[in-house]
């Protein structure tokens, strides 16, 4: 009795080496994903990072500019009712202070929440990786 082996001595071999040549493109093509992939979430951190910065020199900024201004304001109207200078000057820079640092902490928080881990992970890569694994244990 012939078996299909016989009749094709070649073509089983052929089909196994081809099938290895299918998965070595297919691996190869789900690296370029990858790449491509990481290339976007560096974009993604990039942008995050900048936001950080952004925070983070308003932050400087606003303390170094604003804050010598605005204590001094705020010590003006805090005599005009009656306190201390010295007592003015106090309340008007922890006003000031608190203000501040809740804006510059508004833009860190976005930048932070920016870099979170689950914002740059690989999932279509991942899931990819994984789907083509599956279909190789069905072949073998």
């Amino acid at each position: 009795m012939a078996t299909y082996e016989d009749a094709n001595p070649g073509r089983l071999a052929d089909l196994f080496s081809n099938l290895a040549l299918d998965f070595t493109g297919l691996f190869r093509k789900e690296i370029e994903l990858a790449k491509a992939e990481a290339s976007e979430k560096v974009d993604v951190a990039v942008k995050a990072a900048a936001s950080l910065a952004i925070g983070a020199v308003l932050a400087i900024g606003a303390i170094g500019v604003f804050l010598a201004a605005l204590v001094t304001g705020g010590a003006a109207l805090l005599i005009q009712l009656g306190m201390t200078p010295t007592a003015a000057n106090f309340v008007a820079a922890i006003i000031v202070t608190a203000v501040v640092g809740g804006v510059a902490w508004t833009f860190i928080s976005r930048g932070l929440d920016g870099l979170k881990a689950n914002k740059l992970g690989m999932e279509r890569s991942a899931n990819s990786l994984r789907a083509d694994a599956a279909t190789l244990k069905e072949s073998f």
